[in-house]
């Protein structure tokens, strides 16, 4: 038994996952649907964050990306509104 977290995945996940890693118009969503899959084909995530992306991320970052597939499904690999940088300025807001 691995000792590391693994991903169960159905047909149907698996094709839904292969068709984002390749047809998404978001880049974080190609990789994150390729994170997944490598993690079910039986990479732990660890590894799959270290060495198996284009670019290195923090094993956690992979973790989360897990938790949210099994939580929310595809909508829990979108970016959440209300996540950045509160803007400075607002160009609505009457002149003092």
């Amino acid at each position: 038994m691995p000792r590391y977290r693994t991903l169960e995945l159905s047909d149907e996940e698996r094709r839904l996952l292969c068709d984002r890693r390749d047809h998404a118009p978001l880049p974080y969503l190609r990789e994150r649907a390729a994170a997944l899959l490598k993690i079910a084909d039986g990479m732990p995530p660890a590894v799959v964050a270290r060495s198996g992306l284009l670019r290195p991320r923090d094993p956690d970052t992979v973790y989360d990306w897990l938790n949210r597939w099994r939580a929310e499904g595809m909508d829990g690999l979108m970016i959440r509104k209300g996540r950045g940088r509160t803007p400075a300025f607002f160009p609505s807001a009457p002149d003092p």
